[in-house]
């Protein structure tokens, strides 16, 4: 063992060693089937709302539950691999997702999928985290940029992949199919973890896990998106107004904790640079904007187009050729220019995308209607990465101002890159590769 606690070999494999190889390829095969299930499950939407019997509300649970539990303890994840075994932490991750994906799979309710989601994200939370993680203490510096790269390309079309695949399983076999597939995705990725993983961990840290942030910031995300989805579907009752209230206390608690307490999950004072926050503004952005557009989008292609599950799938499925080719060549450009350019660059490429989505509408062609935007969100985002509608079901006027609404989102994110991050081309990325340069000049400054 070293003197900082890291096992003498950390941060020395090469990226093209056997031992490298296995170790990317668990921490992709990981992530990816977490990232996939964030949105394989939006094309099966209409076929679960019928089996099921629920409406925009319960669909939308299936995939905001998802990300409440995964968003909510990520931080919580990352926290818990450093100080109790990265590769333990993946794997468990990865069982308690397996496990969910089957409760997923077998539900007799919408009430029963929304819970097996809930704990799907918890599995999730720590399964995207630790595989970063693997990646940041083992790989060799100069390769670890082309490792994350490819971690960031990957996760980013196995994203885009999710509607084709989920389309096909739902015409083929059923909606609950698509949560099946995840499971031997897992068990692959256990395995290899098993066999060809390192365990490490960062035993310079001796702190206790800051349990009262985890549960303020659950209670305050918790509440304010059972407000958001509840409120306009049921009208804003006083439940509703209350659950807002109480999360929006409950974050201002969160800070207030962070604060104070001796070893905070989110120290606060990286928030004083502004590429710290600049990068995770952009990433919110970016992000919000990609999570409704691909929401409504396979909702407007078939309930409003007439498209089947598959065609639906299918009719995004460019953008995943374009992720999946283009994202080493981005990534590679990104260490050379450095991050501000590419985050400027990819948001601004891929709201012109989510604009010309805008076009697709009853009566219109997939050439002239829908392929012209899922080509141009496609190559935005691969530079990105190395209201939502009514309680009725035909979505109408209402998608396109969505869609102008997200294209807003990611040009703004755009614009909060160019304004924030650093023109420098000597970082590694560890999460994306604006955030830590960021990371990186926070702690400097803090220090």
């Amino acid at each position: 063992m070293t003197s900082d606690g890291h096992d003498d070999q950390s941060g020395t494999l090469a990226a093209a060693s056997a031992r490298g190889r296995w170790l990317i390829v668990a921490a992709v095969l990981g992530s990816g089937v977490a990232f996939l299930d964030g949105t394989v499950v939006n094309v099966a939407l209409p076929a679960i709302a019928r089996d099921l019997d629920t409406d925009l509300r319960g669909q939308q649970w299936v995939l905001d539950g998802y990300m409440l539990t995964l968003s909510a303890l990520l931080l919580v994840g990352g926290v818990a691999g450093d100080r109790y075994g990265r590769r333990a932490v993946f794997i468990g991750g990865l069982v308690v997702f397996a496990v969910a994906s089957v409760g997923c799979a077998l539900a007799p309710s919408i009430e029963w999928l929304v819970v097996a989601r809930l704990v799907q994200g918890v599995g999730a939370a720590a399964v995207v985290p630790g595989s970063l993680a693997l990646i940041n203490s083992e790989i060799a510096p100069d390769d670890r940029g082309a490792a994350v790269g490819l971690w960031a390309g990957m996760s980013g079309a196995t994203s885009a992949l999710g509607p084709f695949v989920g389309g096909w399983l739902v015409d083929s076999v059923s909606w609950r199919g698509v949560f099946y597939l995840s499971v031997p995705l897992a068990v692959g990725a256990i395995w290899i973890a098993l066999r060809h993983v390192p365990e490490s961990r960062d035993q310079t840290e001796h702190a206790r896990l800051d349990v009262l942030g985890a549960g303020t910031m659950i209670l305050g995300l918790a509440g304010i998106i059972y407000a958001l989805i509840e409120g306009p579907a049921r009208g804003w009752s006083a439940l509703s107004v209350g659950a807002a209230g109480v999360g929006c206390a409950a974050l201002v608690v969160f800070v207030i904790v962070e604060l104070r307490v001796r070893d905070p999950l989110l120290p606060l004072s990286l928030f004083r640079s502004r590429q710290f926050t600049g990068a995770n503004l952009t990433t919110l952005l970016v992000y919000a904007a990609l999570g409704g557009a691909l929401f409504l989008l396979a909702l407007q292609l078939q309930q409003s187009m007439g498209y089947s599950a598959l065609e639906a799938g299918a009719a995004m499925f460019p953008s995943t050729v374009i992720m999946l080719f283009g994202s080493p060549l981005s990534g590679k450009i990104a260490q050379r220019t450095g991050p501000r350019l590419p985050m400027t660059v990819g948001p601004l490429v891929a709201a012109v995308g989510l604009g010309l989505m805008a076009r697709a509408v009853p009566g219109v062609g997939y050439l002239g209607g829908v392929l012209p935007g899922v080509v141009m969100f496609g190559l935005g985002m691969t530079i990105t990465v190395a209201p939502l509608t009514s309680a009725a079901l035909a979505l109408g006027s209402g998608f396109q101002v969505a869609m102008i609404i997200a294209a807003a989102c990611c040009a703004a994110g755009g614009l909060v890159a160019l304004l924030t991050i650093r023109k420098g081309t000597g970082f590694r990325p560890q999460v994306m590769p604006a955030v830590n340069s960021a990371c990186q000049d926070a702690t400097t400054r803090t220090r």
